[in-house]
């Protein structure tokens, strides 16, 4: 059941409406009823893998939290591997079989292993992330586990960021599961802006963009120049607006009914390093890389040697997780380097700025990021690797195409719509400039009611007139 759709409106507004009907008693009954029929309107078979996962980890917490010495290390290490292993076969097993065909294949020998007929379930690397954070903290120490099966299957199963996050830590969500919330205009109010923001951010901006992207990123052999990079800086804030829209509607509506997700983006284009991008891009996916691997790697590899290895390897296993194919772990290793290159530049470069008199990061520094995460962003966007090294090696050989920008086809679509386009961006930056500055939305609160609801009609309309309704997958249920 997609965001920016009828059926999930109406799917929404049902069961918010019954949320705050029923006592507090039976309100887990209904939200994982709802989450249940909301993952099987994607592929009803697949709830079977969550129910697996959700069996293993529950009675595995218990387990845990009741051993001692080397048994609790046993049952935490049968529960990840249950999650890494259901993630392994259906999402990395053609992956690595493909590749051991093409490698045999060199030396004309067939691969004896077969390949499997099956789709990746929707959102599985979220909600399995999400399982594997609640059996690491109980083993830590840091939660209790959880006793009541159907609250802890809720907590993996949660409709708002179920396929898409954010990935939630069990010490945030479980507590709130279990409250009781009171209807709250205030949050009621709140979460249906953010649920619009999103909705907003997905039809309007992200689908408009992805066509004009499609036409050039499909085949980007009949572009140059100027295309592709007009593609790549419109694939930065497509794919931004795309997982940052899902988030807002995820936010949003748990919102609604009083429970708080966390904040998964935080502005990431006004970074000034790629180490600051990191901490706004994702932030519940790079948390958990950090806390759960890159600390405790640390420990063990020391030095710069050390954290450029630990680095390396982290970014290798996020490109992964994006996706099985070699142009996300280029990404993921690109990023990588950039940051490999940032800790060992970081002296010089302030040396460097002191020497010249820039005391502070400028506006060059903003762009200069912006531009990196960009040329990381072709490998993310293309549909394989080799078109990928295509648009990284075409980008600035020619610039014929401004000598036709006066004909009515531009990169396969009308010079209006890649004006349209450039304006969004524009109004979306603004935009988020007016939510970056409290004291402009509180000021817009506190106004007359006819002027704020004049305000929240003409979002609809303009979401209504200028979005895009084709059902477009949120980029990132693929992952």
């Amino acid at each position: 059941m997609l965001f920016n759709s009828l059926q999930f409106l109406y799917f929404f507004v049902i069961v918010t409406v019954l949320y705050f009907s029923l006592t507090h008693q039976w309100r887990w009954v209904l939200l994982l009823a709802a989450s249940c029929y909301f993952y099987m309107a994607f592929v009803p078979i697949y709830i079977l893998i969550l129910g697996f996962t959700i069996v293993i980890d529950y009675f595995a917490g218990i387990f845990i939290e009741g051993a001692q010495g080397k048994r609790r290390k046993l049952y935490l290490t049968c529960s990840l591997v249950a999650n890494i292993g259901v993630l392994a076969v259906f999402k990395y097993y053609n992956f690595l079989n493909d590749n051991l065909t093409f490698l045999l294949g060199n030396f004309h020998v067939a691969n004896p292993i077969p390949g499997l007929a099956i789709l990746l379930p929707i959102g599985l690397s979220f909600h399995t992330f999400q399982a594997m954070s609640y059996t690491i903290e109980v083993y830590r120490g840091n939660q209790k586990a959880e006793r009541h099966f159907g609250i802890y299957s809720l907590y993996v199963m949660f409709y708002p960021q179920l396929v898409a996050g954010p990935i939630e830590r069990p010490q945030n969500l479980l507590p709130q599961l279990k409250q009781n919330h009171e209807f709250d205009y205030a949050n009621v109010a709140s979460g249906l802006r953010l649920m619009a923001w999103g909705l907003f951010k997905k039809v309007v901006i992200a689908d408009r963009l992805a066509i004009l992207i499609d036409n050039v990123y499909t085949d980007p052999h009949h572009f140059n120049g100027i295309s592709l990079v007009i593609a790549t800086l419109f694939c930065n804030y497509k794919i931004y607006c795309d997982f940052s829209g899902y988030t807002d509607i995820a936010r949003g509506a748990a919102r609604v009914m009083g429970i708080k997700l966390m904040q998964n983006f935080n502005y990431p284009f006004m970074s000034k390093t790629i180490a600051e991008f990191w901490t706004r891009w994702h932030i519940s996916l790079s948390t958990w890389f950090r806390d759960y691997l890159f600390m405790p790697m640390s420990r063990k590899y020391r030095g710069v040697p050390g954290h450029l290895f630990n680095v390396f390897v982290i970014f290798f296993l996020v490109g992964l997780w994006h996706g099985a194919s070699w142009n996300f772990i280029m990404w993921g290793v690109i990023n990588g380097v950039y940051l490999m290159i940032g800790t060992l530049a970081r002296k010089p470069w302030k040396a460097f700025r002191t020497a010249i008199g820039i005391r502070k990061y400028s506006i060059f520094s903003i762009v200069g990021t912006f531009t990196l995460v960009g040329f990381a962003t072709i490998f993310f966007a293309s549909n394989n690797i080799s078109n990928a090294f295509y648009i990284a090696g075409h980008m600035f050989t020619s610039f014929n195409d401004l000598l036709h920008f006066h004909h009515l086809q531009f990169m396969g679509v009308k010079n209006s719509y890649l004006v349209l386009s450039f304006g969004l961006i524009i109004v979306l930056e603004l935009l988020q400039y007016f939510y970056r500055n409290h004291s402009l939305l509180n000021r817009f609160l506190k106004q007359p009611v006819y002027i704020r609801w004049a305000v929240y009609y003409a979002a609809i309309f303009v979401i209504g007139v200028y979005g895009i309704f084709e059902h477009r997958q949120f980029i990132y249920f693929q992952f």
